[in-house]
């Protein structure tokens, strides 16, 4: 793809994303919300942008992101539990709670799994099993640690606030229910990632074995590493 083609997407998912924040921050629901829901975007944008220069992602990632970043400043406008699109997806899944929240709980584990991967493959060099497996693992833990930063947030703000901001309408399995939709969003997408690879990638049951071997010149660590910098260190 052509540099020329690559800016102008660019341009148009930067504008999209704008265009949406810009929306976003006009007259929300609860200013105090929009502002703790927007810490997470202030915080994300300034790291694509920092890092950007160092590591470029693909274009797909560039979108999922997009894509998730614009879901969440919908629901930091309305609050998560208010956005009129959730009352919808609620009626057709036969309640009358707002749904909003599960379903971008769920896009998370969609679509940032894939940067993750992206990442875990091009930095760690991560491969076979473990290339699906450690990008797992991290999108699991972000959807536990995120809850914790909803917890302690709310727990700090003013109480109105911080209701607005856990969003859990009631619901004492809230945060449970959410990390379940973010693992399973992100299992969906890396099996899909997985049928891409049988398909089109001839060496990729034999990568996926290579990937539980061990190197020739493989150790244990643990106290024969540490024995081994001690004494690089005498």
């Amino acid at each position: 793809m052509s540099k020329k083609i690559k800016k102008i997407i660019y341009t148009v998912l930067t504008l999209s994303f704008m265009v949406a924040w810009v929306w976003a921050a006009i007259e929300p629901l609860d200013y105090d919300d929009w502002l703790l829901e927007n810490i997470l975007v202030f915080i994300l944008i300034g790291l694509i942008f920092f890092t950007g220069r160092y590591f470029e992602f693909s274009i797909l990632s560039y979108t999922f992101i997009t894509i998730f970043m614009i879901l969440h400043v919908i629901g930091s406008h309305y609050t998560y539990a208010e956005v009129p699109w959730g009352v919808t997806l609620g009626e057709w899944l036969g309640t009358e709670r707002n749904m909003y929240d599960r379903l971008v709980h769920l896009l998370f584990g969609v679509l940032f799994v894939y940067p993750v991967r992206e990442m875990s493959v091009r930095i760690a060099k991560t491969k076979g099993f473990w290339g699906y497996f450690v990008p797992f693992m991290i999108i699991s833990s972000f959807a536990g640690f995120y809850e914790i930063v909803e917890w302690v947030a709310a727990s700090v703000v003013d109480p109105e606030a911080g209701a607005a901001f856990l969003g859990s309408q009631g619901d004492i399995w809230d945060a449970q229910k959410d990390m379940l939709l973010a693992i399973v969003g992100s299992l969906g997408t890396l099996f899909i990632v997985m049928m891409v690879h049988i398909i089109f990638n001839r060496d990729f049951y034999h990568e996926f074995k290579e990937s539980f071997k061990l190197a020739k010149n493989d150790e244990p660590m643990g106290e024969v590493e540490l024995e081994k910098m001690i004494k690089n260190n005498l």
